[in-house]
């Protein structure tokens, strides 16, 4: 059985629609920050093991960029949150 994404804009899709664009966890540093906080923000990445939350966009849909919360053993995806809804919300 192929691993499904449901997109909140165009139901559910194969994850072979979709692509990881990255960690959703990580804070941007101030634009005055040291040049070693800007190095480890750009270049400095954990692999974790388990549930994580990541950027992906739906390539083969509606383009639209996607925050998915899923696991990363078991690919068990438990949320998936339209990108600007979740930048919205994260303002606040």
């Amino acid at each position: 059985m192929a691993s499904l994404i449901t997109c909140p804009h165009c139901g559910v899709r194969p994850k072979e629609e979709f692509a990881i664009r990255g960690d959703a966890s990580l804070v941007r540093p101030a634009p005055s920050a040291s040049d070693e906080a800007w190095h480890d923000y750009v270049y400095v990445r954990a692999n974790p093991r388990g549930r994580t939350v990541e950027h992906w966009h739906h390539v083969a849909g509606c383009r639209r960029f996607l925050v998915v919360e899923r696991d990363t053993v078991t690919h068990e995806v438990y949320s998936v949150v339209d990108g600007a809804a979740a930048a919205r919300e994260a303002q606040r």
